[in-house]
């Protein structure tokens, strides 16, 4: 056994932790190493000192943490009151009156989703109960904390619910969340998957335009490829080719350069020679000047300006 293996297992010798054969492996190394004898005594001086300091909590301190303990008892459980009153109330309007046979059924049913929806609510979520019968999660910051007198404190705390949406690509709220995301600063992931969601479904103007959009201000090269290929069905509309041929001189990724001279090639258009002989002026990835030099042959062209 190795000294800094040895570090590592002294807590679980001290709280006999250890296997047989861990802890003679353990002492035999003990047994040869001082360092560690003497790291080992350390260690157990620290936690008898731990062990010995005891931390009294004052009585006003006792006072106020069991009043807010019972506040809270009191408010969960008139949270939980009104939510099964809501409950019954929705499953009595629903059925409306049972005849005498059946109302067994009807309270073997109440004592089910009584039992179930104990289980379903997840703990601490009384007073957070949405009308769809789901706790929603919430996600909690602080932002800044502030003293309030002896023994009290003011905190100032962020709250950000989180929902989950469902629905058709074609769905205008869905296709409004994803044009958020194409755009999110923070996550080149989840541009990468919106850009490749909005690029597979319904053609729109607001799409086309995202997708110019990651394509020329996007810094993550797998954005900006995706976004190309949700473009290659609009490649011959002229707003589409003015940007494609921006970004043919301006972007850095010869990936991304070579997909662009595919697109613009795919009609051959007498205007975009000058295009491509600006490009082979100044490129110098060897195979983007290949595809660049077969593409003005292609045209009939030049390699060079004259």
């Amino acid at each position: 056994m190795r000294c800094v293996e040895a570090a590592k297992a002294l807590p679980l010798l001290i709280y006999g932790e250890m296997s047989f054969e861990a802890e003679d492996e353990l002492e035999s190394h003990l047994e040869n190493c001082p360092d560690c004898r003497q790291e080992l005594v350390r260690y157990r001086a620290l936690l008898k000192g731990i062990d010995e300091t005891a931390l009294e909590p004052s009585p006003e301190l006792l006072l106020e943490s069991r009043q807010r303990l019972r506040q809270s008892l009191v408010s969960a459980r008139s949270s939980r009151a009104h939510l099964w009153d809501r409950v019954r109330e929705a499953f009595t309007i629903r059925l409306g009156p049972l005849p005498s046979a059946f109302q067994p059924i009807g309270a073997l049913a109440l004592i089910l989703m009584g039992f179930l929806g104990a289980r379903m609510i997840p703990a601490g979520s009384a007073g957070r109960f949405d009308p769809a019968g789901l706790a929603e999660p919430v996600v909690s910051r602080v932002k800044y904390v502030e003293p309030e007198g002896p023994g009290r404190v003011q905190i100032v705390v962020e709250e950000t619910r989180q929902r989950t949406m469902k629905g058709q690509l074609n769905d205008q709220s869905i296709q409004r969340m994803l044009l958020s995301a194409a755009k999110d600063p923070a996550d080149p992931g989840l541009r990468v998957e919106s850009v490749d969601l909005l690029r597979t479904g319904p053609e729109s103007a607001a799409v086309r335009n995202a997708l110019l959009y990651a394509l020329q201000h996007d810094p993550n090269s797998g954005v900006r490829l995706k976004a190309l290929e949700g473009l290659k069905a609009s490649a011959g509309d002229t707003d589409v080719r003015q940007t494609l041929s921006q970004v043919l001189l301006t972007d850095k990724n010869p990936g991304v350069r070579t997909q662009v001279i595919d697109l613009l090639t795919q009609q051959k258009e007498h205007r975009m020679v000058g295009v491509l002989q600006e490009l082979m002026r100044k490129e110098d990835n060897n195979y983007v000047r290949q595809r660049c030099q077969k593409a003005l042959h292609e045209m009939n062209a030049s390699v060079e300006t004259y």
